[in-house]
């Protein structure tokens, strides 16, 4: 399986980081292992001192499929998720000024906990659905699905343009604003609606 995560799906994300809204969709992959399930800590990494939480709604790929007309593109994910995009911003504004990819700054170990899954179809609508994040109790970034630039199936169609998709794939769908630094000892938890589903600790 693979990680696709979309970059600066939400417009007040992009502009708290002085980044201009995408007119198409921003792509970069984490490898498999950067998953973290099951709530198990995150260990902070020493290469980085600016690590920054990013909730996001995850998508899982139910089959597979290339070149997915957008007017098709919902029947290829059945369920979502929460989950977390741990971003090195150090790491990462360095190599955005010299114009390097982002990869040591997103796709290191651990760096995409994810929680258990839902059936989508649990969910009246989904452009407007509610999560949020909180961080020692204290809300931390809250966010709608109603506010996506890019749709759910018009992510799985741009990226199936260049990139096969396969069962078990995961799609984060980008972070609404309110990304800040984590620090050892914080508690973190994530909600989807109004149901728990991350809550671990940073180590």
């Amino acid at each position: 399986m693979k990680i696709i995560a979309i970059g600066r799906n939400y417009a007040e994300h992009a502009k708290e980081l002085n980044n201009p809204v995408p007119t198409v969709p921003v792509i970069f992959m984490k490898p498999d292992t950067a998953l973290l399930k099951d709530n198990k800590p995150f260990y902070l990494p020493d290469f980085s001192d600016d690590v920054h939480h990013e909730i996001e709604v995850v998508l899982k790929i139910s089959k597979e499929g290339k070149h997915i007309d957008e007017k098709f593109a919902a029947g290829y994910y059945d369920e979502i998720a929460i989950g977390i995009d741990f971003t090195a911003r150090d790491i990462q504004q360095k190599h955005k000024e010299k114009g390097l990819p982002w990869e040591l700054a997103k796709a290191f170990d651990n760096s995409a906990p994810v929680s258990n899954f839902l059936p989508k179809d649990k969910f009246a609508d989904l452009y407007n659905i509610g999560f949020k994040l909180d961080v020692n109790g204290q809300a931390r970034q809250a966010g709608s699905t109603k506010d996506l630039i890019f749709s759910f199936e018009k992510i799985i169609a741009f990226v199936s343009k260049y990139i096969t998709l396969k069962k078990g794939d995961l799609i984060y769908t980008g972070t609404p604003e309110g990304v800040a630094k984590i620090n050892v000892g914080d508690h973190l938890e994530g909600y989807l609606e109004n149901e728990k589903l991350l809550d671990f600790y940073i180590k």
